[in-house]
C-alpha cells in the first residue's frame, strides 16, 4: 500500500527582499491595468459597501462608533478583497479573467473562507466594543488638557494595534493560500503568521503602505477605494506567492480554468 502523502502544517516561507512591498505594487498595478473594467466594478462594490456601513455606524452611534467602525476596516478590508485574488490568479495563468469566473472560482474556499470571516468577525467585535471604552480617557470635563489628551490617544492606539496587528499577521497570507490551495483554515493562518514572524521588517514595511493607503481611502471620502482595494488585493496576491512555497497543497479545481 502506498503511503499516504502526509501534508506539512505550515507552508515554507521565504526570506522576502527589503524592496519586496513596491514590487508586489508594481505587480497589482500591472494587474489592475490588465483588467481595468473588472477592478473598477470590484472598486465600485467595495466603495458601495464601505459607505453603507460607514452611514449606519454614524447612524446609530454616531462620531464614537464610527471611529470604531473605521479603525476596525483594517480587519475585514482582507475579505473585501477575497474576490480579486481570482484576478491576479487568472492573470498569472495567461487567461482572461471574468466576472463570473471570479463568482465561480470563489465557490469552493466558500465554506473555509466562512469560517475566517467569523474568526474575524469576532475580533472586530472586540475591538469596536474595545474603542467605545477608550471612551471615557477622552476628556470631557470642558478644559481639554494636553497630558489627558495623550493618554486617550496613547490607549486608543495601543489597543488598536495590538488587535490591527494580530489580524494583519493572520490574513495577509492565509486568504490568498486558502482561495488557491486545498489548505485547511488552521494551516493557512498558522503558516500567514509564520511569515510574517520570519520577515518582520519587509513585513512591517508592508503594513504601513497598507496604512497610508487606507488613511488615502479615507481622506478621499472613501472613493479612493474604488482603486485602492483592487491594487491592493492583486498586490496581496503577488506578495502570498512570493513569500510562501505552497506546492505540498493542490491547487483547487476552480482555480484552473478549463
Amino acid at each position: 500500500m502506498a503511503e499516504e502523502n502526509i501534508k506539512p502544517f505550515v507552508a515554507p516561507c521565504r526570506e522576502l527582499e527589503r524592496g519586496a512591498p513596491l514590487k508586489w505594487l508594481r505587480a497589482g498595478w500591472q494587474d489592475f491595468r490588465s483588467a481595468p473594467g473588472l477592478s473598477l466594478a470590484w472598486g465600485g462594490f467595495c466603495w458601495f459597501l464601505s459607505t453603507v456601513v460607514t452611514l449606519a455606524a454614524w447612524k446609530m452611534g454616531g462620531w464614537v462608533l464610527l471611529l470604531s467602525m473605521l479603525s476596525g476596516f483594517i480587519f475585514v478590508a482582507p475579505l473585501l478583497a477575497f474576490g480579486m485574488y481570482s484576478v491576479s490568479r487568472q492573470l498569472c495563468l495567461g487567461n482572461k479573467p471574468t466576472l463570473l469566473w471570479t463568482l465561480k472560482a470563489a465557490r469552493k474556499p466558500f465554506t473555509n473562507s466562512m469560517v475566517f470571516t467569523l474568526v474575524l468577525l469576532i475580533i472586530f467585535l472586540l475591538w469596536a466594543r474595545a474603542g467605545t471604552m477608550v471612551h471615557i480617557f477622552f476628556p470631557s470635563d470642558g478644559a481639554v488638557k494636553l497630558e489627558n489628551l495623550l493618554l486617550y490617544l496613547g490607549v486608543g492606539s495601543a489597543i488598536g494595534s495590538l488587535f490591527a496587528s494580530i489580524c494583519f499577521a493572520a490574513s495577509v497570507f492565509s486568504l490568498p493560500f486558502i482561495a488557491n490551495r486545498d489548505a485547511d483554515v488552521i494551516t493557512a493562518v498558522v503558516s500567514s503568521i509564520n511569515a510574517v514572524l520570519r520577515n518582520r521588517w519587509v513585513m512591517l514595511r508592508w503594513a504601513l503602505v497598507i496604512v497610508f493607503l487606507t488613511a488615502v481611502g479615507f481622506a478621499t471620502a472613501l472613493a479612493g477605494f474604488i482603486l485602492i482595494i483592487p491594487l491592493l488585493g492583486y498586490a496581496t496576491w503577488h506578495a502570498y506567492r512570493d513569500a510562501l512555497d505552497v506546492s505540498d497543497w493542490p491547487v483547487l479545481p476552480s482555480a484552473v480554468k478549463n
